[in-house]
């Protein structure tokens, strides 16, 4: 069925992330990195106090994804030479695909979250038209409206 399709959907993304809060964190810290390269041009020793927090921040992304996410955050990031001091270009340019990737991370968790949310919907409307004619879902009583069969009351 569709609605148990886009359940499992919703729940295996939202899987990918055990770690949502850590996640942001570095989501955040990482796009202030962005915007403080974006400011001001940086020393070497900013530059190279950068490259390590993005290195470090990689490592601590991978460590509150599933290990696909990972993954693919491994691929898509290199690290930068080992001893060189990073430019400000590649420093940008590494932060803006980390946040992008991040951006886009955080998209398809509120596209799956909201396609479980739909499929929840169809399953409570699909619940509520199974039931018989007069029962109120909520109460789970009938409601008031013509009788059939005899009325209270003495009949004489």
């Amino acid at each position: 069925m569709a609605v148990e399709s886009a359940e499992a959907d919703a729940s295996s993304v939202t899987s990918m992330v055990p770690q949502p809060d850590k996640v942001m964190r570095i989501a955040t810290m990482t796009q202030k990195l962005l915007d403080e390269i974006k400011a001001a041009p940086l020393d070497d020793p900013s530059r190279r106090r950068l490259g390590e927090a993005y290195a470090t921040s990689i490592e601590e992304l991978k460590s509150g994804l599933d290990p696909k996410l990972a993954e693919e955050l491994e691929r898509i990031t290199e690290p930068f030479g080992e001893g060189a001091t990073p430019s400000d270009a590649e420093l940008r340019v590494a932060q803006a695909q980390l946040v992008g990737w991040l951006e886009g991370l955080f998209q398809g968790i509120q596209t799956a979250i909201f396609a479980q949310q739909m499929a929840a919907r169809a399953q409570l409307e699909q619940m509520r038209r199974a039931l018989p004619p007069g029962v109120h879902p909520e109460q789970g009583q009938q409601q008031p409206g013509p009788q059939q069969g005899p009325g209270p009351g003495m009949y004489l």
